[in-house]
């Protein structure tokens, strides 16, 4: 599928269009089109043929012209232009956390740099200080951002791998008897190295042939019979791997991992004179003892099937063992989303089409929590606007007796820990979340007490993205996360998991953390249009990477209970 591709040319567009000081509303268009895109789960090219490119969130007549013209010529006229008038290195300057496109503007005016590489040389060297506006801090922020720009070098966000793992595995899917993506994507984790394929096949030579040719190839690395490297975009490495049917099982189970897991299941083949590898499990007569399905492999070592999510070493085997391993949460269970925007602040979606897509995902509840005013570059609302939004989902929800449509925000916590909106405004909502949307430098101790005292409020009732992060992009702010803990727990305020992929906030461990606490979570997809709505399933993974079940999620209940939760706490 092409999705991908212009995703990825719209986004390159608007850090282009953002860097020659474009209009923010055309900027934010081509972001918004390519959020939609990256979520995307129909072919756009068939979306194309039915004249229904309009249909898809944020993508208006221009869009979807611009959308036409690259499934027909393999580019956009527009783009090319760009790239003429500012050269594409500058994209990869401008996603350097602490460098602003105007930063990265001002760079290559005064020095011509359009290179990472070329741009840490005049980091290192100070040369940058002749730039105008850069001072001795902004060139230690530099410095800084261009460590972890190369930290996440090679490393791919899990909600733009597995769309493409998907893909691959169902085009080469009437060419194998089995198929199916293995490794870290596998296993869920937030970000991979790389795309792991695993076939049985009749033909190798043929899928082979079939996986090489696949549009989204870029360049063959290496080519055999049985196994086969490519790179596509953004030099991410697909490995196919073909095995025999009567070691699918076998070899499922070896290359889905985690290394840690399989030494551990290997050291249990040995203690019963048993050789373990990824062609099966054999005895010391070297007879297959389970090889066919991955479960044998598990019930042969005195194990239950253990779910790839779990497969870190982190305790799975011993709970395994006690039969203890958690009953895992599903999105299934997810009864409602207590976190999207609408247009009222910097959503693509007015409260009627959000509401609606929602009740398409099979939902009964959703909360509204647009932003408070504090965040205007996110077209924040004032407490006049907020109220008169309030009439508006109150109008909403008398409309559909059999959803509930919750009044919230999201409100800013202030760096004293107060919050964007005063209590008697607050009061007067159904649902709150409160975030740190700014002051992320503050040091452990005053973030801490900034949180503890949202976390206090007896109108907030989730903390939104707790630690701040953007995978790649921006560290977690320093957080005790032991005494933010407690408080929660006393105060029968939840944290958040916030399932977009470039958040997934709070991460796995945090999570298990919060189960052992005591403190309950929401997994919320924190949409800004429709396709948001499809990262849940990204969230619920990282829920259950943290071993958490229905239980331990507040919104897998009733939106009564969910209500009626703070108020049980005696603290609140």
């Amino acid at each position: 599928m092409k999705n991908l591709e212009i995703a990825s040319i719209f986004g390159n567009m608007a850090d282009l269009l953002e860097i020659k000081g474009a209009n923010p509303f055309r900027v934010r268009a081509y972001r918004n089109a390519r959020s939609s895109l990256e979520v995307l789960t129909d072919n756009v090219e068939e979306i194309a043929k039915r004249d229904a490119l309009k249909d898809i969130s944020g993508i208006g007549k221009d869009l979807a012209a611009k959308i036409v013209e690259y499934i027909q010529t393999r580019r956009i006229r527009a783009f090319e232009d760009l790239k003429r008038e500012l050269p594409i290195g500058l994209v990869s300057i401008v996603t350097i956390p602490t460098i602003g496109p105007k930063t990265a503007r001002a760079i290559f005016d005064h020095t011509g740099v359009s290179s990472v590489e070329d741009l840490e040389k005049l980091a290192l060297s100070e040369e940058l200080l002749t730039v105008p506006g850069i001072k001795k801090k902004t060139l230690e922020n530099i410095v800084s951002g261009i460590g972890l720009y190369k930290r996440r070098k090679g490393l791919f966000l899990l909600g733009r791998s597995l769309p493409l793992a998907k893909d691959i595995c169902e085009i080469l899917s009437p060419l194998t008897e089995q198929v199916a993506y293995a490794g870290s994507l596998r296993r869920m984790r937030e970000t991979v190295h790389d795309i792991d394929i695993l076939a049985a096949a009749p033909n190798p030579q043929k899928i082979m042939r079939e996986f090489t040719g696949l549009p989204m190839v870029e360049r063959v690395l290496v080519s055999g019979e049985t196994k086969t490297s490519v790179l596509i975009a953004d030099d991410l490495q697909v490995d196919l791997r073909v095995v025999d049917l009567d070691s699918w099982g076998a070899a499922l189970a070896y290359f889905t991992g985690s290394k840690e897991h399989n030494i551990r299941l290997r050291e249990r083949a040995l203690k019963r004179g048993l050789k373990l590898n990824e062609y099966g499990l054999y005895d010391s007569a070297d007879t297959a003892v389970a090889a066919r399905e991955e479960a044998d492999i598990y019930e042969a070592l005195d194990l239950p099937w253990i779910p790839p999510v779990l497969r870190e070493d982190r305790g799975e085997i011993e709970a395994a063992l006690e039969g203890s391993l958690p009953e895992l949460v599903s999105s299934e269970d997810i009864q409602g989303d207590l976190h999207m925007h609408t247009t009222w602040s910097d959503g693509a979606l007015s409260t009627a089409a959000m509401v609606e897509a929602a009740r398409g995902q099979g939902y009964s509840y959703v909360a509204i929590t647009d932003h408070s005013k504090s965040l205007g570059v996110a077209g924040g609302l004032s407490n006049e606007d907020l109220l008169r939004h309030v009439q508006e989902i109150h109008e909403l929800d008398r409309k559909l007796p059999d959803f509930r449509v919750l009044t919230g925000t999201e409100v800013d916590i202030r760096a004293d820990g107060t919050l964007d909106y005063p209590d008697e405004i607050l009061a007067q909502l159904d649902f709150v979340v409160a975030s740190v949307h700014s002051g992320f430098r503050q040091d452990i101790e005053t973030m801490t007490q900034r949180v503890v005292r949202a976390i206090r409020n007896p109108h907030v009732r989730v903390i939104g993205h707790p630690t701040g992060r953007l995978i790649g992009d921006r560290d977690s702010f320093e957080l005790d996360f032991d005494a933010v803990m407690v408080e929660a727990a006393r105060a029968g305020t939840c944290l958040e998991v916030n399932a977009h992929y470039y958040r997934l906030d709070l991460n796995d461990v945090l999570c298990r953390k919060a189960r052992e606490s005591g403190v309950r979570v929401i997994i919320s997809t924190d949409s800004h249009n429709a396709e948001n709505l499809q990262n849940l399933p990204y969230g619920v993974a990282t829920a259950q990477r943290g071993w958490l079940g229905p239980g331990d999620v507040l919104n897998t209940q009733s939106v009564e209970d969910v209500l009626s939760f703070k108020g049980r706490h005696a603290g609140a």
